[in-house]
C-alpha cells in the first residue's frame, strides 16, 4: 500500500525540478556562448596568421623584385660560384700537382733502381772475372793500377818489394829462386789483398820478398808480354833495335811494369857473386812467369793465390784445394823444406824462347827500354 505524498515534499520537488531546468538551460547557453567565442577567436586568429604569412611573403617578394636585391642576390651567387669553382680548381691543381710529384718520385726511384742494377751486374761480371773486390793477386795488371789512383804505372806491391830488396836484399843468395817461407808468403798475400799500399814487415826475409814479387806476376791472368805479341817479341829477341820496336806496342801499364821488373833483375845481376844469381839464372826463373803462351802458363802458384781469403766469411771464385801449390812443389822424401828450389817445368816443355827474350831485356835493359824513362834506383 502506497504512502500518500504531503504536499510539503510535493512542493519542494517541483521547485528543485524547475530550478534545475532554469539553471540547465542557463548553462546550455552560456555553453554556446563560450564556444562561439571561441570559434569566432579561432578564425579571427587563423585570419591573422594568415594575413600577416601573406604580408611577409608579399614584402619579401617586393624586396626580391628590387633592383638593388636582385643585384645583391646574383652577387652572392655568382660569389659563391667563384668560390665554388676556385676551391674546384684548387682540389683539381693540387691533385696534378701529387700526380706530378709522384710522376717525379717514381721516374727517380725508376731511375735509382736501373743504375743500381747497372752497377749490381756490373759488379757481377767483375766479380766472375775476380776483379770485384780489392785483391791484387789473380787481378789484372791495368785494373790493380787503376785502383791505386798513382800517376806511377806500376803496381804498388812490385814497388815495396823492389825498394826494399835494393835497400837491404841484394846480397841474400838465390833471390827470385828459393820459395821462402810459405806460411810468411801467405800472410803478406792476405795483407795486399787486404790493402795494396801496406808496408813490408820490418826484419823480413830478402828471399821472403822476392816470392812474393814472383808470385804476384805469376799470378796475372796475362803476361806483362800479352798472348797477343808472344810471337813477335819471341822472334825478336835477337834484336835489340827489334826488341825495343815491338814492346812499344805493349800496353803502357805492362810497358812501364816489365821494364820495373827487368830493371830490378839487372840490378841482382850486378851482385851476382853475392846472390848467386846471374842473368842467365835469373832468366829462367822469372821467364815462365812473364811470358807464355794462352793455354800453355806455369801453374805453380795457381792453387796458392786462389786458395788465400781475406776473412772465413767470404768464399774465392774456386773452391779451396785439399792442399797448398807449395805441397805441390815438394819433392818426394822432402819434409815441408820451406827453402826447396821452384822447379821450372812443372810437367810442362822449358820455353827456351821465353828465357832468351828474358835474358834479352836484362843484359840490355838500359838500351831497349830508352823511352821509358827507365829506372833509376837510389
Amino acid at each position: 500500500m502506497s504512502s500518500a505524498i504531503s504536499p510539503q515534499w510535493h512542493e519542494k520537488a517541483s521547485g528543485f525540478f524547475s530550478s534545475s531546468g532554469a539553471k540547465l538551460k542557463e548553462a546550455g547557453q552560456s555553453a554556446g556562448t563560450f564556444v562561439g567565442d571561441v570559434a569566432k577567436d579561432t578564425k579571427s586568429s587563423v585570419a591573422d596568421v594568415a594575413e600577416r604569412v601573406g604580408s611577409m611573403v608579399k614584402s619579401r617578394w617586393t624586396l626580391l623584385q628590387q633592383p638593388s636585391t636582385r643585384h645583391a642576390v646574383q652577387e652572392r651567387l655568382i660569389s659563391a660560384a667563384a668560390t665554388t669553382g676556385t676551391l674546384l680548381r684548387k682540389g683539381i691543381s693540387e691533385t696534378k700537382d701529387k700526380a706530378s710529384v709522384g710522376k717525379v718520385k717514381v721516374e727517380e726511384v725508376a731511375k735509382k733502381t736501373a743504375q743500381k742494377s747497372k752497377t749490381i751486374l756490373t759488379d757481377i761480371e767483375r766479380w766472375q772475372k775476380g776483379v770485384a773486390s780489392t785483391d791484387v793477386f789473380g787481378v789484372p795488371i791495368d785494373v790493380t793500377v787503376q785502383r791505386q789512383q798513382s800517376s806511377r804505372a806500376v803496381p804498388h806491391i812490385l814497388v815495396k818489394c823492389a825498394d826494399y830488396l835494393i835497400l837491404s836484399g841484394l846480397n841474400s843468395q838465390y833471390l827470385f829462386k828459393l820459395e821462402g817461407d810459405k806460411k810468411i808468403i801467405q800472410q803478406l798475400v792476405s795483407l795486399y789483398n787486404q790493402d795494396s799500399t801496406a808496408s813490408l814487415p820490418e826484419g823480413i826475409n830478402p828471399v821472403d820478398v822476392a816470392a812474393l814479387a814472383k808470385c804476384y806476376i805469376a799470378s796475372l791472368p796475362e803476361p806483362l808480354t800479352t798472348f797477343e805479341l808472344y810471337n813477335e817479341i819471341k822472334d825478336a829477341r835477337s834484336s835489340i833495335y827489334a826488341m825495343r820496336n815491338i814492346l812499344k806496342s805493349l800496353p803502357h801499364v805492362n810497358y812501364m811494369t816489365l821494364e820495373f821488373v827487368t830493371a830490378l833483375l839487372l840490378r841482382v845481376s850486378q851482385k851476382s857473386l853475392l846472390n848467386k844469381m846471374d842473368v842467365r839464372s835469373l832468366s829462367m826463373e822469372i821467364a815462365p812467369v812473364i811470358m807464355w803462351q794462352k793455354g800453355k802458363r806455369l801453374d805453380t802458384y795457381s792453387q796458392y793465390w786462389n786458395r788465400l781469403s781475406r776473412n772465413p766469411s767470404k768464399q774465392n771464385l774456386d773452391p779451396p784445394a785439399a792442399y797448398s801449390a807449395w805441397d805441390m812443389l815438394a819433392e818426394e822424401g822432402e819434409g815441408g823444406d820451406a827453402s826447396s828450389l821452384i822447379p821450372l817445368d812443372d810437367g810442362m816443355p822449358v820455353d827456351f824462347g821465353a828465357i832468351e827474350v828474358v835474358q834479352c831485356l836484362i843484359e840490355h835493359h838500359n838500351e831497349i827500354f830508352t823511352d821509358a824513362n827507365e829506372t833509376i834506383w837510389r
